[in-house]
């Protein structure tokens, strides 16, 4: 309790920045509920959803970054250290085939995904930095628009139950989001476009 209202006068504190913030930290530091966060924002202020999708995405990209460097400057040594042998051959092999999604699939989902291991097989296995970047950009702005969306159908007490939802149903979630926000650009593009002299 004492720490929920601990965050909620952090938000207070950082305003619009919060989403960015909190997301920075939760990749950079400890663990921060920013599910939670990111949450809160979309539904206390709909109009701004994508710009707070926007910007947790990219501090959880940027906040990634001395992660990679860890990992970078300690080679193979420092994943072997905290995975095994067999998961250390499995993530490898999913670098050497498909790099990009070998870290923005994990990038989309929420804990309990030790996403913070791909983050370190990224740069392990030298992944281009801004191949990086913009992998757990994408990942990570799936992940924060379908919990938006998911807010915004069923408000915030969803977040408990968000893990579940994306992990067991993430296709089906991923392709619902993509055809609704279509459908929105489709319709916000024939009500802006100017009539047609007759």
């Amino acid at each position: 309790m004492r720490y929920t209202a601990w965050i909620l006068g952090l938000m207070k504190v950082l305003g619009i920045w919060g989403p960015f913030v909190i997301a920075f930290a939760d990749s950079a530091l400890l663990g921060m509920p920013v599910d939670f966060v990111v949450a809160r924002y979309v539904y206390e202020d709909h109009a701004r959803l994508l710009i707070y999708v926007a910007m947790a995405s990219l501090g959880s990209a940027l906040g990634s970054i001395p992660l990679y460097i860890v990992g970078y400057l300690g080679g193979e040594r420092v994943l072997r250290k905290r995975i095994s042998e067999e998961r250390f051959l499995k993530i490898h092999r999913s670098f050497e085939q498909h790099e990009f999604w070998a870290l923005m699939f994990p990038g989309m989902l929420p804990p309990p995904m030790p996403f913070k291991i791909f983050v370190l097989g990224a740069a392990v296995f030298e992944m281009r930095f801004r191949d990086f970047l913009v992998a757990i950009f994408l990942g990570r702005f799936v992940r924060f628009l379908v919990l938006s969306v998911l807010v915004l159908w069923f408000g915030p007490q969803i977040v408990g139950l968000f893990g579940t939802v994306v992990v067991r149903h993430w296709p089906w979630v991923v392709a619902g989001i993509a055809a609704g926000v279509l459908a929105w650009l489709v319709m916000r593009r024939r009500t802006t476009a100017p009539a047609q002299p007759g």
